[in-house]
């Protein structure tokens, strides 16, 4: 668990006290939400900067309430919403979670390949490196004990600084950006709504609520405070605490990649003149004149590492809703000849991600539309986990506080009104 002490070397003792918290904030930089935040920044510039600060304490408070219903059952979050509410209605909520897991890992996949390509200077076309991406992610997945699947993970997390290295190329103006950041700027326009529910969507993401529960439990089973099938009784306050800590540092390094990428793409794309880039992959090829070869090359290395690390969290939060809908057994830390019904579900969903890929889709939707299903998902599904968290039957002395249900409530009814607002726009041409 993560009370253990750090060990001598400041870095690997920080990461050891870090754990589900620090990597599902991690995983929600990936490619779709790296194409999303550039998209935004080269069309609106730092008119969008304020929802980094907007979304951190509500993010926060949603992941904290995943992560704490997660160790006062011992089950994951599927399970705990099927006991509570009627099969259908949780049904439609993880069916929604599974259409927008599959378009997010076939835009991801096809994101990492294009990074790939780039790097290469077209030497590699994306779309040979789409299947060994996926069969790389698929071995580790498979062959990989949890130990060392969580400790690849945690370091993949690094890879993400490169878009915070990447915004000091870029030398934006800093009273512009302050105000930008401090200071609400909107639109009632079609296109401003629709960023703003993508932006949503990709920061508050369904997928990352079952991930981040799924990961609890599966930390507490690796340290035999849970029987799998049972669950438990009796939260901690010490794991409670180190387990807000995690989620904590998590979303707010979530957040701080998301406000430099929007920063440096509205810094250097938005400033000269460049409103059309849609994608990752056309920020990092756009960025090589403009700012630099080696700015380029930094934020195409992170972007491959931003991608291995949430295309499996992507088909492991859809192969854990699944699994815990159905009361199937198996997890990441079980080997595939125990649970091998658990590895084919897992296998399956980075398949259908491929398949994505080689259908023609047009990656530059499939991204934004992956963030804009995300954030039209979220609000009812995240309307169900606060009624889970106020309920004393199944939080016992953990029930959700004056605080937490605020702000979980604010999330929802924000990206409510976002998702409303948008498809009011988009009918009546507004």
């Amino acid at each position: 668990m993560r009370t253990r002490k750090a060990g001598r070397k400041p870095l690997v003792g920080f990461l050891q006290l870090l754990g589900p918290g620090l990597i599902t904030g991690a995983s929600d930089d990936d490619p779709s939400g790296i194409g999303t935040y550039s998209q935004v920044g080269s069309q609106f510039g730092y008119g969008l900067l304020w929802l980094a600060l907007f979304t951190f304490p509500l993010m926060t408070a949603v992941q904290e309430l995943c992560a704490r219903i997660a160790l006062e059952t011992g089950v994951g979050l599927g399970a705990s919403l099927r006991r509570k509410f009627p099969r259908w209605l949780v049904a439609i909520a993880i069916l929604g979670l599974l259409a927008a897991n599959t378009f997010n890992v076939g835009a991801d996949l096809g994101a990492v390949a294009a990074a790939g390509s780039l790097l290469s200077r077209g030497a590699v076309q994306a779309l040979w490196l789409v299947v060994p991406v996926a069969l790389l992610i698929i071995v580790l997945q498979v062959f990989a004990t949890y130990a060392t699947i969580f400790k690849i993970f945690k370091w993949l997390t690094l890879a993400l600084f490169a878009y915070v290295i990447t915004a000091f190329f870029a030398h934006p103006p800093l009273l512009e950006v302050l105000r930008a950041t401090i200071v609400p700027h909107v639109e009632f326009s079609k296109d401003f709504v629709m960023a703003v529910v993508a932006v949503l969507g990709t920061t508050i993401s369904p997928y990352l609520f079952f991930w981040q529960a799924s990961s609890e439990v599966d930390e507490l089973a690796a340290a035999g405070a849970t029987n799998p099938k049972a669950g438990r009784h009796g939260l901690r306050l010490s794991e409670l605490r180190a387990a807000r800590t995690d989620v904590l540092i998590g979303m707010a390094f979530s957040n701080l990649v998301m406000y430099f990428i929007i920063l440096t793409s509205a810094a250097v794309l938005h400033a000269h003149g460049k409103t059309d880039v849609q994608t990752a992959a056309q920020a990092a090829a756009a960025l090589a004149p403009l700012a630099g070869p080696f700015a380029f090359i930094v934020f195409s290395v992170g972007l491959i590492g931003a991608g291995l690390l949430a295309i499996p969290i992507l088909t492991g939060s859809a192969t854990y809703a699944i699994k815990e809908f159905l009361g199937l057994a198996g997890s990441l830390a079980s080997k595939p000849q125990q649970r091998p019904t658990f590895y084919i579900i897992l296998t399956l969903a980075t398949v259908a991600g491929v398949v994505m890929n080689f259908m023609h889709i047009d990656p530059i939707r499939a991204l934004f539309i992956s963030a804009v299903i995300n954030g039209v998902v979220a609000p009812p599904l995240l309307l169900l986990i606060v009624f889970l968290g106020r309920d004393p039957a199944i939080m016992k002395r953990y029930v959700s506080g004056r605080l937490s249900l605020a702000l979980t409530a604010l999330a929802t009814v924000f990206m409510a009104v976002a998702a409303i607002t948008m498809f009011a726009t988009m009918f009546t041409g507004g």
